[in-house]
């Protein structure tokens, strides 16, 4: 493992400080954060190292001058982002409303069911397609968090990732 402490200085105009430990891999996370900033400009909010599949990802995330939220998820190992979703505040935005059949309720049932555990974040997502889906991060009994996305119109879960890190942190979405 490498350790390596990032600045604002050397992530561009994302700000803030911090020292955490990463793995060669994570090398890519430069090119993440400069392949995000030009499909959207704004202030740093959260940085996730996920597993996906198998696969290192980068989710970041950051405010824009409208005060929205974006989240990009990057592949650390080549830095080319391959999934782009904007948040909501809640379930009764309109354009998540309008895309929602399945309830809160009834998606952390199905997320609890395939992921037991205490939901510890709740996200309500827009993906680019326009659909809406609910993103629940369950800490299970060993500490280990899962991210968990379920369709709103289907109730299906579609995709599913263990977070190995995180820096930054939103409260408003804290359960």
């Amino acid at each position: 493992m490498k350790k390596i402490i990032y600045t604002g200085a050397s992530i561009l105009a994302f700000t803030f400080s911090c020292t955490f430990t990463v793995q060669a891999a994570d090398l890519g996370i430069e090119k993440c954060i400069a392949n995000t900033q030009q499909k959207k400009t704004g202030d740093f909010v959260k940085l996730e190292k996920l597993n996906v599949d198998g696969k290192a990802v980068y989710e970041i995330e950051i405010r824009d001058e409208n005060g929205f939220e974006w989240e990009f998820m990057c592949d650390a190992q080549n830095g080319k982002i391959f999934e782009t979703e904007s948040e909501v505040k809640s379930a009764k935005s309109k354009a998540f409303k309008s895309k929602a059949k399945v309830t809160e309720e009834d998606a952390i049932a199905i997320a609890l069911k395939a992921h037991p555990g205490v939901i510890q974040e709740v996200e309500y997502e827009i993906e680019s397609n326009g659909d809406a889906t609910y993103e629940f991060d369950i800490i299970d009994g060993n500490g280990k968090e899962t991210k968990v996305e379920v369709d709103a119109a289907t109730g299906k879960i579609i995709e599913v990732s263990i977070e190995e890190w995180e820096v930054g942190e939103e409260p408003d979405e804290r359960r």
